[in-house]
C-alpha cells in the first residue's frame, strides 16, 4: 500500500469520526436517547456532569479498548492503540456537534423523532466509512469487529447485539445512579438499537465501491 493510499484512507477514517460524532449529537439534542453505543456515556454525563458527553465517550472508548485487549490477548497489536488519540477526536467531535446543534428549536416530538432519525443515519454513515477506510477503527466499531471475527458473525448483526448491550449497561447504571429511575435511556435509543446495525450495512453496500475507488486512485 502506497503512502498517499494509507494516507486516503485516514482521511476517510477520520471523516468517518465526524460524522459519528454528529450523529450522536443530533441524537442527543433529539433528547429522546443517543445512540445505543454512547448511552453508557450519557447517563455517566448526566449523573456526574464534570465532564461532557464527548469526554466521557472517550473514557467508555478507553474501556472498549481494553476488553479487546482481554479477548485478543497476545494478538492484539500494538498499532490498536492508536485507537486512543482517535477516540480523542471522536470525543471532541462529538462536543463540536453538540455545540454545532444546540441552536435547532427541538421543542415537539415531531422535531425530536426527526433529530433521533437524522442522528442514526448520519452515524450509520460515519461507520460505514470507517469500515470501508479499513485501517483502524473507532473502539466500539473495533470491539464489534473483533468479536465478530471471533464468532465468525457478520458485522451488522453482531452490531445489533452489541447495542443491545450497551442499552442494557446503561439501564443499570441509570436504576443504581437515580434510585431506580431510567435517566438518559428513551424510546430512540431502543430504536436506534434495533434498526443501526440494518442501515451500517446497506450503507456500506451503497458507498462502498466508490469510496474504494477515491481510496485507491492512481494517477
Amino acid at each position: 500500500m502506497s503512502k498517499k493510499e494509507l494516507f486516503r484512507r485516514y482521511v476517510v477514517f477520520i471523516s468517518g469520526l465526524f460524522f459519528s460524532g454528529v450523529g450522536v449529537a443530533f441524537t442527543k439534542h433529539g433528547d429522546l436517547g443517543v445512540s445505543p453505543i454512547s448511552s453508557v456515556s450519557n447517563v455517566l454525563s448526566l449523573k456526574f456532569p464534570v465532564f461532557s458527553l464527548g469526554v466521557w465517550i472517550i473514557i467508555w472508548n478507553c474501556i472498549l479498548l481494553t476488553a479487546q485487549i482481554v479477548i485478543l490477548r497476545k494478538e492484539f497489536k500494538l498499532y490498536n492503540l492508536l485507537q486512543i488519540p482517535l477516540s480523542i477526536l471522536f470525543g471532541w467531535f462529538t462536543d463540536i456537534g453538540t455545540w454545532g446543534v444546540s441552536g435547532i428549536n427541538a421543542d415537539s416530538y415531531a422535531v425530536k423523532m426527526i433529530l433521533l432519525f437524522v442522528g442514526i443515519i448520519i452515524l450509520a454513515f460515519g461507520i460505514s466509512l470507517t469500515v470501508i477506510a479499513d485501517v483502524i477503527m473507532n473502539s466500539g466499531e473495533a470491539l464489534v469487529k473483533v468479536i465478530s471475527d471471533k464468532i465468525q458473525k457478520e458485522f451488522g448483526y453482531v452490531k445489533i447485539g452489541f447495542d443491545v448491550f450497551c442499552v442494557i449497561a446503561a439501564v443499570l447504571l441509570s436504576v443504581i445512579f437515580f434510585n431506580g429511575r431510567i435517566e438518559g435511556i428513551r424510546e430512540g435509543t431502543v430504536i436506534s438499537a434495533v434498526i443501526s446495525g440494518f442501515i451500517v450495512k446497506f450503507i456500506t453496500k451503497l458507498i462502498r465501491k466508490p469510496v474504494t475507488k477515491i481510496i485507491e486512485y492512481k494517477l
